[in-house]
């Protein structure tokens, strides 16, 4: 029997910079690419329903790439040990290689797999590939982890990485017959309804649109990006997130492309944008690197008094804030573009978290469930360490009493109401003196442009100086 090389696919879904396929391909025997469909490893963090849309998406342009190479993309559905297990017997496989994830579920799957199929003979050997550094290797001088940012990207400027990534095979070896696969459709990930439709609108899975997405922003974006970043009407940002969260384009590849974007000037000699790009990529490995010295906090709050917070339960503010009817325009536009698209601006993101776990004081897992199902780069990483920031209860935490006020946030980042008006139209033609407060608009404006608050826009359903104040008082009595 010909030795064969399985590639257990997971969010790597990249033929370029992918450690495992290059080594596979290295081996000049049949590979066989096996995507595993098994939601239950990742309970009780299954993915939401726009990061199953994505995925659709992504494995079809994957499956086209394959072809392109003379091969193909298996897909089987079930719990991925067995699977992995009948494919190795059928085909006599020599090795299985897969690139690492670091969730908890993922870390304890992997354990599993070369736990159980040691006594087949298979070589196993999963690779990095999904972050800049392994998180078990930048420690404090007293080895353990780090808590804060500054000192972890600190001693990351230590261990940056080589300049230069793997490349894309030309062609893979095909086996001499194929494993059966399930279809696609089968997997069932395509939501039932339209909503998508935005989605379809604003964005191209696959490693096409990748690329496409980071020779735009290397080119036209990235040098305004320390300034622009924090505007959510300005294309300041690299809306590259959801291909990275699905490995469509590696850590690696952006920094490449940030160093060849700034005429080749090395690693250490960026930009200020593109250092302060490279940055938040660092932020990306830090969210990693507590999730995975941390397990515990997609749960629990890494600082324990905020166990003992008086959270609310209120059904119907918490409607109000995922669907975009608080009657505070910044957090509506930013829920409204979240829901349309799939994705929202940072400084946004931020805000809208705010108001949620300050102003309406629900709690922060309720909000990181929302942004969970609903944004294509829901990562459980960045969701948790976000959620947690802006909650005051995590690493790197801002401080409780730093509260945004989302009236002049939004005039500070929105000057001209563009984002606003874009996302909430039925404010567009008030005037860029109130668009961030229509409640405090004259009546005169109000009826020019035949605006009826508490009809076809909603009062604010709090008070911001008085939850303010309430919040502040909640946390007096857990300090």
């Amino acid at each position: 029997m010909v030795e064969t090389a399985i590639v257990w696919f997971r969010r790597d879904l990249r033929l370029a910079d992918n450690p495992a396929l290059h080594q596979a391909v290295r081996r000049k025997v049949p590979v066989i690419p096996v995507y595993l469909h098994a939601p239950e490893t990742e309970a009780p963090w299954q993915p939401g329903s726009a990061a199953r849309y994505w995925l659709h998406r992504s494995l079809t342009a994957l499956e086209g790439e394959l072809r392109a190479r003379g091969s193909r993309l298996i897909l089987r559905t079930g719990e991925p040990v067995e699977v992995l297990e009948r494919l190795i017997a059928e085909f006599g496989a020599a090795y299985l290689y897969w690139n690492r994830l670091y969730e908890p579920a993922m870390l304890k799957l992997d354990a599993r797999v070369e736990s159980r199929l040691r006594h087949t003979g298979v070589s196993l050997r999963s690779f990095p590939g999904h972050l800049l550094n392994e998180p078990d290797t930048v420690l404090t001088r007293q080895g353990t982890p780090f808590k804060v940012f500054t000192p972890y990207w600190r001693e990351s400027q230590r261990r940056r990485p080589a300049a230069g990534t793997l490349p894309r095979p030309r062609r893979i070896a095909a086996p001499s017959r194929w494993p059966a696969s399930d279809r696609l459709a089968e997997l069932d990930l395509m939501p039932a309804e339209t909503w998508y439709d935005g989605m379809d609108e604003a964005w191209t899975p696959g490693c096409a649109g990748a690329q496409q997405v980071l020779r735009a922003f290397v080119r036209g974006h990235v040098q305004g990006y320390d300034r622009c970043r924090d505007y959510p009407s300005a294309d300041g940002v690299s809306r590259l997130s959801p291909h990275l969260h699905f490995g469509e384009i590696s850590p690696g590849q952006i920094v490449t492309g940030l160093i060849e974007g700034d005429r080749g000037r090395g690693l250490l000699s960026l930009s200020r944008a593109s250092g302060a790009f490279l940055r938040q990529l660092y932020w990306r490995d830090f969210a990693y690197y507590l999730l995975y010295h941390f397990p515990r906090t997609p749960e629990q709050p890494l600082y324990e008094k905020f166990r003992r917070f008086p959270w609310r339960k209120n059904r119907r503010l918490y409607d109000t804030w995922c669907h975009g009817r608080t009657g505070y325009p910044i957090v509506d536009a930013g829920m409204r573009e979240l829901w349309h698209t799939g994705w929202m601006h940072n400084r946004v993101r931020m805000i809208s978290a705010s108001f949620l776990v300050k102003d309406l004081m629900i709690h922060w897992h309720d909000g990181a469930r929302w942004f969970w199902d609903t944004l294509l780069d829901a990562d459980l990483a960045n969701n948790t360490l976000g959620w947690q920031w802006t909650a005051g209860c995590g690493a790197d935490a801002a401080p409780f009493f730093r509260i945004f006020n989302p009236v002049t946030q939004g005039e500070k980042f929105d000057p001209e109401g563009a984002y606003v008006r874009r996302w909430v139209p039925e404010l567009a033609e008030l005037s860029n003196r109130y668009i961030h407060r229509p409640w405090q608009a004259p009546p005169l404006e109000l009826e020019e442009v035949g605006l009826r608050l508490g009809r076809d826009y909603p009062a604010p359903v709090v008070d911001h100086a008085a939850a303010r104040q309430a919040a502040l008082e909640a946390y007096k009595r857990i300090k």
